[in-house]
């Protein structure tokens, strides 16, 4: 009886240990799963970010390009080899390019708190410049970029600082939007205030269209904006002058023949940072379209007359610009047609017409029967000065516009134009003539000039958010020089040392595109 009771006993003991175990094994009831729950507050693609009341939505587009008797990054044949007219221009170049955009929102107490983002990914094909080495030898520009204005002044003994970079070829990331706005603010680097909405894009993809500003890439500031109602709104800005907003201040007495002719009135000195650009607009958006008034008050600080700070400098001049925009909408002849237009003059300022994308210098070679080939040249600055002298203001006008006709839901043609002038006070006009850069000139010395652009684009969207598209665009070069001109060689470019003749040029190019937005 014992030794049955043991048994029990133990085989008791056994199931409940076993019971226990496996008890311990049992899955523990899981969490239910929490699952991302559409915004519809701000527009299709929100979506709450899990465990939040903030939205948020991703977007962008993967695009792939080609672009014919064109620079790299759609520009026309303005300058450097693209417009050499010989073995080192590129008859083509191809980009691929992924955008990325992150927008978040969140309502508040004082209204909806946003945080946008947006970068790029994008590789270009390069060119092929001499190396100056008299061999004949080039170099890719893949890794390099290309100075357009083809100075390289640093060191010079001017007082020259470097210039603007005319692109970096090859892969590269960008950013173009981050910032924050709140009750009415915007904190960070976004579109200016004093571009027209459409930026400088009435109705082209063609990147070098004048006639008006345009940050495509977007620029640092900290603006408000009111909202007065019925359509109408004001918005007060200062924003960062420093890498888009500025075109050229020429210090004459780096000028050179080979400067010159590469659309350069000397070395461009500039000095550090002083005063930010101070924009305003007012806008009023309507059922018919909207119209837009912007000022911009732009600061011209300059580095030394020479090498260094004993040498003195020229007190700064505050420059200025002003565009009117209007859009028209829904006009007769189809719906959804638009009508873009906009015009602008600036003083000392000259970014605000020549917009960062646009090109400010030129320097075109042609054909000629008076000389060994024809050139024309120009260049764009916000002021000219030599040493113990002041700033020399330059003044610009333009305007641009397009009209976009939609034929059916899948097929749209726009066509577009614009046109610039630059124009040198006669105290500049003096200060460039009188250079011994123009010792060579026979014939008339002026830099004023005049660029005029036109164009049409189709495009066919076969579904949603696939677009394909065809830009090709004509410019021409109205140049006031005259006569011919002698020159050492221009070796980045393969140019020899010959007389030129000074001309009008023409160029024109074609962008044939593939864009998936997402």
């Amino acid at each position: 009886m014992k030794v049955v009771k043991s048994l029990l006993l133990g085989t008791a003991a056994g199931l409940i240990a076993v019971g226990g175990a496996q008890a311990a094994d049992l899955p523990v009831k899981a969490k239910a799963v929490e699952y991302v729950k559409i915004c519809s507050l701000y527009g299709q693609g929100f979506y709450y970010i899990p465990g939040t009341d903030t939205c948020i939505k991703l977007g962008g587009y993967l695009r792939a390009e080609v672009a014919l008797n064109a620079g790299g990054n759609y520009s026309a044949q303005y300058n450097g080899v693209f417009a050499t007219n010989n073995r080192l221009n590129n008859y083509y170049s191809l980009r691929a390019r992924e955008d990325l955009n992150i927008d978040t929102r969140t309502a508040t107490e004082y209204g909806v708190v946003r945080t946008y983002f947006d970068a790029v990914f994008t590789w270009t094909t390069g060119n092929y410049v001499g190396t100056g080495s008299g061999t004949g030898a080039t170099q890719y520009s893949g890794t390099l970029g290309l100075n357009a204005a083809g100075t390289g002044l640093v060191g010079s003994g001017s007082g020259a600082v470097n210039g603007t970079d005319g692109g970096i070829s090859g892969g590269s990331l960008g950013v173009y939007y981050a910032f924050i706005q709140f009750a009415g603010f915007t904190l960070g680097k976004t579109v200016s205030q004093f571009d027209a909405p459409w930026i400088n894009y009435p109705g082209n993809n063609f990147d070098q269209l004048v006639g008006g500003s345009g940050t495509t890439n977007g620029v640092p500031q900290a603006s408000y904006t009111a909202d007065f109602g019925q359509g109408v709104t004001g918005t007060i800005s200062v924003q960062d002058q420093t890498q888009i907003f500025q075109t050229n201040i020429w210090n004459t007495a780096g000028m050179s023949t080979t400067g010159v002719l590469g659309g350069a009135y000397g070395s461009n000195d500039f000095g550090g940072t002083r005063a930010p650009d101070i924009v305003g607009n007012i806008r009023v958006d309507q059922a018919w379209g909207l119209f837009q008034a912007s000022v911009a008050a732009h600061d011209n600080h300059v580095g030394y007359y020479g090498a260094t700070e004993t040498t003195g400098h020229p007190e700064d001049k505050w420059g200025w610009a002003v565009q009117l925009a209007l859009s028209i909408k829904n006009i007769p002849t189809g719906a959804g047609d638009v009508i873009n237009v906009s015009g602008v003059y600036t003083e000392g300022a000259s970014r605000y017409n020549f917009q960062e994308l646009a090109a400010t210098s030129y320097s075109m070679f042609g054909s000629s029967n008076a000389a060994y080939q024809s050139i024309g040249f120009a260049g764009v600055s916000d002021a000219v000065f030599a040493p113990g002298g002041g700033l020399e203001l330059t003044k610009t006008y333009g305007f641009r516009g397009a009209y976009t006709h939609n034929w059916n839901p899948y097929w749209n043609t726009a066509l577009y134009g614009a046109w610039a002038a630059v124009n040198y006070s006669g105290t500049a006009k003096g200060l460039i003539c009188g250079s011994a850069a123009f010792a060579t000139l026979t014939g008339t010395c002026n830099p004023d000039f005049n660029i005029g652009q036109v164009g049409v684009i189709t495009r066919w969207t076969p579904v949603k958010n696939l677009t394909f598209s065809a830009d090709f665009t004509y410019s021409h070069l109205d140049q006031k020089y005259s006569g011919t001109i002698t020159t050492p060689a221009l070796t980045s470019v393969a140019k020899p040392a010959a007389t030129y003749e000074l001309k009008d040029q023409d160029t024109y190019s074609l962008l044939l595109r593939a864009q998936r937005n997402w």
